[in-house]
């Protein structure tokens, strides 16, 4: 706690009632205790617990602590028995001084409601000092003439003892001239005078030496001695006396070391040695502490210490004035301190809670009470604290405040406040005091985890190895601690069919994603599934994303050629009449790619001809065609090795074989291949079977051109209700599949295709082509050759 001088700004002010407090509390009559100074500590007071009708739980229960005024720990209660003990001795002497009765204030403080109960505890004094003399010996100088009966005032001792342990009696040691009478002054001080008893002869006895001892009331009694030194002096008539008896002074506790306090004078009718007089103090009611001193000659008495009003706020002096005759006179000074407003407020916590659990209803943060050592108006204080914070204070009894929350607390939005508590008295100039104090929110698990995105979309290609990383996700949680601590986990599917378990696994602690086994575009081009991201706070909270998972698709399938087949079997021959002309087409090459995209596009291109220059393939539909005129001069069988590939990277290829075979017009359906046997004997039995295949073509076309037929009237009746055929599932009948000129056939041609029942595969087997136009041709041809 810094105090500054600076003064009170504008803020929000809850200003101490403090008569307002004192009426609440003036029918509360405090409890008194008392206990001997001295007395060991741990030793019992009181049972604070049957004074308040409070069971020794409920003190506990309730945090009862004892709260002194100048936060001394001189007393203690015990929350296990409900007693009131003594943390340390206790000096009455230094806790009060000469004041009594020594009182300490103190109150016991309870929560849960709050309650406050004043106590005093009386300091009896013990008689632990004995009578002390301000000085070992004094001086006495008495004229030879002075009359019997003639008092001599002396120093007095002082005993820090109060009450009947202080000084209550003086004697002198035995002697012929003078006894001593104890004198009792308005305060209740006793002090002594020597008293002449019989006539002086300095001629006689020039000195005397006598033993003053004083004697304290205590049990058993203790006492203190000085020796006085008495000159017998020739004769001096006329004692100083002082212009007053008593000189009351004011002076304020900050004026300077040095400042006059008052001038005290005296006089002496006496010429000479026997007129000179000089100063002295022979009683202070502080001897120890003495903030004065006094000139013997001018008579100044001057501050030689700092005053402090809260400390003692007023001194009493005997000052002394003695001529060169021996002869004195005597008078007293009482000085009030005035009280200036030198006091910075003072603050002290009772309680702090700290942290807070937010989303709490009005907490109690502290607990605390505020002072001022000055009086009246200086010590009058305001407490606030800054503006813009949740929080508000709340007076309570006997200078306590309470700091509470104006409602429930965000850790969120902020997790730690600075409070800044300022207390202003209401003296000239205003002091302020301003204390930190550091609030913490302590978090409760009230957000649930976020994800960055409501979705991810995560892209890997496929053949892809086993355990590799294809994304992450991550989730975020507001809260702190375990609370924000987030464990991720896969969501169980919404499509039961999805093997979710055996496609992908997620990292709990980080939510990285994993491939669990090599993907095939073929077989799965997308799924979907959900992730949850929980936190480990209590209750668990948890939301959850979408993950949509794109199979990239890679060039793994060769292409597959349809036609000509591919299996293994006798190859078929395409025959070409010898009359065709230039740009024919003779066939096509039809194959196929698993892939897609790009890696789907197929070119074609002649590896190897029989004879080039002849046929050509197109790159782009397969489509194998004359290059030039036939003529007899050219082989009449022929050998074509097409090749088609794939746009993929790397590209992959396949090949196929053509056989051809040139005829004139029909007059030579047939010519033996290069594996058949040249017999002639054979030339029949092909002219037979060239027959019966021109037959089943020909009939063949006319169930074609019925077929096409009917397929397109049934489509025109279907295009209304149906915009999109698609492909059955399951097992496959037999049927044609149409591959129109928007592929890569510039004509449309149809082929026969069937799936083969309970296949797994579903491999597709390309019986035959049916070309209508193609057919229609070659049969007239061929009719008008057998007629």
């Amino acid at each position: 706690m810094e105090p500054t001088g600076e003064r009170f700004p504008e803020q929000r002010q809850v200003l101490i009632l403090l008569l307002l407090l004192e009426v609440a509390l003036a029918g509360w009559e405090p409890r008194r205790y008392s206990v001997m100074e001295e007395t060991e500590r741990g030793s019992f007071v009181a049972n604070l617990a049957n004074d308040l009708g409070l069971g020794v739980g409920e003190l506990a229960e309730r945090g009862a602590r004892v709260v002194s005024e100048d936060n001394e720990q001189g007393l203690q209660l015990d929350l296990q028995t409900g007693q009131l003990i003594l943390n340390e001795k206790l000096d009455r002497e230094k806790l009060c001084g000469p004041t009594e009765p020594c009182i300490m204030h103190f109150q016991v403080l309870l929560k849960k409601p709050l309650e406050i109960f004043r106590a005093e505890l009386l300091v009896r004094d013990i008689n632990d000092h004995s009578p002390e003399f301000p000085e070992r010996e004094m001086t006495l100088k008495i004229p030879e003439t002075s009359s019997l009966g003639t008092v001599f005032p002396l120093k007095k001792a002082r005993d820090l003892d109060v009450g009947s342990n202080n000084v209550q009696n003086y004697n002198i040691s035995p002697n012929s001239h003078f006894h001593v009478s104890t004198r009792t002054q308005g305060d209740g001080r006793k002090y002594p005078e020597l008293v002449l008893d019989t006539e002086l002869d300095r001629e006689e006895q020039a000195e005397l030496r006598l033993t003053l001892t004083a004697v304290d009331g205590g049990s058993p009694p203790r006492s203190g001695t000085v020796q006085i030194l008495i000159l017998v002096l020739d004769v001096n008539d006329n004692a100083p006396e002082f212009a007053q008896a008593l000189y009351e002074v004011q002076v304020s506790e900050n004026s300077p070391i040095g400042s006059l306090v008052v001038k005290v004078s005296a006089r002496d009718l006496d010429t000479g040695p026997n007129g000179e007089i000089s100063y002295s103090i022979s009683y202070s009611s502080q001897e120890i502490n003495e903030p004065f001193e006094l000139s013997s000659l001018s008579g100044e008495i001057r501050l030689i210490k700092k005053l402090d009003f809260e400390t003692i706020s007023s001194y009493d002096l005997d000052i002394e004035a003695s001529d060169g005759g021996g002869l004195s006179g005597k008078c007293s000074v009482s000085v009030k301190v005035l009280d200036v407003n030198d006091n910075f407020p003072e603050l002290s916590i009772s309680s702090l809670t700290s942290p807070i659990p937010e989303n709490s209803p009005e907490t109690e943060v502290a607990l605390f009470r505020i002072r001022d050592r000055d009086s009246g108006e200086n010590g009058k204080m305001i407490c606030s604290i800054q503006d813009g914070v949740p929080f508000k204070l709340k007076p309570s009894v006997e200078n306590f405040y309470r700091l509470v929350t104006e409602g429930a607390l965000d850790r969120e939005n902020k997790a730690q406040y600075n409070i800044t508590i300022t207390i202003t008295d209401l003296g000239t100039p205003r002091l302020k005091t301003e204390h930190s104090i550091t609030v913490l929110v302590s978090d409760v698990n009230d957000n649930a985890p976020a994800f960055t995105q409501t979705s991810y979309t995560l892209f890997v290609r496929e053949n892809n190895s086993p355990a590799l990383h294809i994304g992450s996700v991550s989730a975020t949680d507001r809260d702190s601690g375990t609370n924000a601590q987030v464990t991720y986990s896969l969501l169980p599917p919404q499509d039961p069919h999805l093997p979710l378990a055996s496609l992908v696994s997620i990292n709990t602690d980080n939510g990285h994603l994993f491939a669990l086994r090599s993907l095939d575009y073929e077989t799965l081009q997308e799924f979907e599934f959900r992730v949850g991201a929980t936190d480990r706070g209590s209750p668990e909270l948890s939301s959850e994303a979408l993950v949509r998972v794109l199979v990239l698709d890679a060039n793994d399938n060769s292409p597959f050629v349809l036609y000509p087949l591919q299996n293994g079997s006798a190859p078929c021959t395409e025959l070409v009449p010898r009359a065709a002309e230039p740009g024919y087409l003779v066939t096509k090459v039809v194959a196929v790619d698993g892939d897609s995209g790009q890696n789907a596009w197929l070119s074609y291109q002649l590896l190897k001809a029989t004879e080039p220059g002849l046929f050509g393939v197109w790159a782009h539909n397969g489509e194998v065609r004359t290059a030039r005129l036939l003529s007899e001069r050219d082989a009449a069988k022929h050998r074509l090795a097409v090749l088609v590939k794939d746009n993929g990277e790397p590209p992959r290829s396949a090949t196929t074989t053509l056989h051809l075979l040139l005829v004139d017009g029909f007059s030579q359906p047939y010519l033996p291949l290069p594996e058949a046997a040249p017999a002639q004997a054979q030339a029949d039995s092909l002219t037979v079977y060239l027959v019966v295949a021109l037959a089943s073509v020909s009939s063949l076309f006319l169930l074609s051109v019925l077929l096409f037929v009917a397929v397109r009237l049934c489509r025109r009746s279907r295009a209304a209700s149906v915009g999109r055929r698609s492909v059955p599932k399951g097992p496959f009948p037999g049927h044609l599949v149409d591959v129109s000129g928007t592929g890569t056939l510039s004509q449309s041609y149809q082929y026969e295709v069937c799936l083969t029942g309970g296949s797994e595969s579903n491999d597709f087997k390309f019986l035959k082509p049916v070309l209508p136009n193609i057919l229609s041709q070659d049969s007239r041809r061929k009719s008008e050759f057998l007629e």
